[in-house]
């Protein structure tokens, strides 16, 4: 049976349910905002303490059906957020919820206003303020790295200077990844690395139900653009590798069969193996193919070189030290040194790289020279308590993908100070723009709130703002408050698709409980 809401009496639900959990979250925004206990079924204690938005989120489900819905939508923004730039989950939960109740109340003294036509104009307004930031972004500096790393690990000034020294470490096109640490110290250690953009093929490959992961270490390298279509194809190296209990990356298009078949026996524990795609498409993929067997001493196997993969030995297989694949990418730690065939082939790719003048070219060269050059760095979390690891964990995860996004797209002043200019420098007033000139005010107003204090929301020009902290109105570059660029854009984008869809929602069907 379903039960049918419809017109306001919906609306007004699914406001109720956006007020809930934009309530529990946005507790936590700023320097000063306050930590969230969460019931916790997976946490050893029974319970969690944290100031991460994504996790307080994910631990809100409501007995309505309705409010839920609207939990649920909230909880994309932030999901979407939290996977395109790794931080400002909260931004995003904030802005949905400063959205719809300004539409909602906009639309109520407005009966007769057309929707659709509202908007449309939201999300053309909204890309006119990401094109805006865009423009306006700084290039990341040495300081940068370490004052942007800072502002998300809660202003922890040393666990910013620690993430920004692996960072500087690794490089720009080096990976940075968190684990617990089995001790209370925290420290990081970087080593010779490749990272993929490609995830395990089936999920009977992982071996580590928490992460969703398959980890393995001191493995072999099977990297190769021919279709293994049958199990066949590979009987010449699965065999040694079961008889001599060693572990097997295939890099490689394998077809449903087979990699059910691979999978089986993972879950028998008769194989330890993983199977991920190759990276890009076309003449693409055969050049980062060559690139990463050429690293990890592979011979590549491919369809240009009539190469036939039943002729296949161990010795044709390259090695790593570990490799951790997840949902959506593969980490390879390579062996310790660098071939000099690998220092060659990194020396003429940045020569084709500085003599190209197509922006798609010099991209894809970056991305060949990364995976040959780039670092892997790994911080280690510790604490006195399970309770304190968790919750510190979740702070430095925050600030690393913060300094990621970062060194991709730049950052703006912080402190919601650059929404809140791009509100009080908006022109017109139409429907859409009264809409979104107030909620891009909401961060800065829930960041001084949370901080306690009050504070007008005018800023002199681009880059000034507030200092919660210590009460002074500045240069936010010089007073080290910064955020990344992708990060605002992503939350403020994720939050008017998603607030869009809820103030053009007029009819909601849920099951009967």
């Amino acid at each position: 049976m379903n039960e049918l809401f419809f017109d306001q009496e919906g609306r007004d639900k699914l406001i109720s349910g956006i007020i809930k959990i934009s309530r529990a979250v946005k507790s936590t925004l700023g320097p000063l905002g306050n930590t969230v206990v969460l019931e916790s079924q997976t946490h050893s204690r029974g319970l969690t303490v944290t100031k991460d938005g994504v996790t307080v989120a994910k631990a809100i489900n409501l007995e309505d059906p309705v409010e839920n819905l609207a939990v649920r939508m909230v909880k994309e923004a932030a999901d979407r957020t939290a996977t395109s730039a790794g931080d400002g989950t909260t931004t995003a939960i904030v802005l949905t919820e400063a959205i719809v109740l300004n539409g909602m109340r906009l639309l109520k003294e407005n009966p007769g206003t057309n929707v659709s036509e509202l908007t449309k104009e939201m999300n053309r307004i909204t890309d006119d303020v990401i094109k805006s930031l865009t423009k306006k972004a700084k290039k990341v500096t040495g300081k940068t790295l370490k004052d942007v790393a800072t502002i998300s690990a809660n202003n922890d000034r040393d666990l910013g200077m620690l993430i920004a020294d692996v960072y500087k470490q690794v490089g720009k096109d080096g990976v940075v990844t968190v684990e617990n640490s089995q001790t209370a110290d925290t420290f990081f250690e970087v080593t010779n690395g490749i990272k993929i953009d490609r995830g395990h093929t089936s999920r009977l490959f992982i071996n580590n139900q928490k992460n969703d992961e398959c980890i393995l270490d001191d493995v072999h390298i099977l990297a190769t653009d021919l279709e293994i279509n049958n199990i066949l194809n590979i009987e010449n190296i699965l065999k040694p590798i079961i008889q001599q209990n060693k572990k097997l990356l295939i890099i490689g298009t394998c077809s449903p069969n087979v990699i059910n078949t691979l999978g089986m026996n993972v879950v028998k524990n008769s194989l330890k193996i993983c199977n991920i795609i190759p990276p890009q498409f076309g003449y693409k993929t055969k050049e980062l193919m060559a690139d990463i067997a050429l690293s990890v001493g592979a011979k590549y196997f491919s369809e240009s070189t009539g190469d036939d993969l039943s002729l296949i030995t161990l010795a044709d297989l390259g090695h790593a030290q570990k490799v951790v694949v997840s949902t959506d990418k593969t980490v390879i730690v390579r062996d310790e040194g660098r071939t000099d065939e690998v220092d060659a082939r990194i020396k003429e790719l940045r020569h084709s790289e500085n003599e190209s003048t197509k922006k798609d070219e010099k991209d894809f060269l970056r991305d060949r020279i990364a995976s040959l050059s780039g670092g892997v760095g790994v911080v280690y979390v510790g604490g006195d308590s399970d309770i304190e690891q968790k919750e510190k964990y979740d702070r430095v995860e925050d600030a690393v993908c913060a300094v990621r996004s970062a060194l991709e797209e730049g950052v703006l002043p912080g402190g919601g100070s650059a929404l809140l200019f791009e509100s009080l420098t908006m022109e017109g007033e139409s429907d859409a723009n009264v809409i979104l000139r107030e909620s891009l005010m909401s961060p800065f107003k829930q960041i001084v709130e949370n901080a306690g204090k009050m504070y007008p929301a005018s800023i002199k020009k681009f880059g000034e703002g507030y200092n919660v902290k210590t009460g002074d109105y500045g240069d936010m570059h010089k007073m080290g408050i910064l955020d990344p660029a992708k990060v605002t854009k992503n939350a403020l984008k994720n939050a008017v698709s998603v607030a869009t869809t809820i103030l053009t929602t007029n009819a909601i069907v849920t099951y009967k409980r």
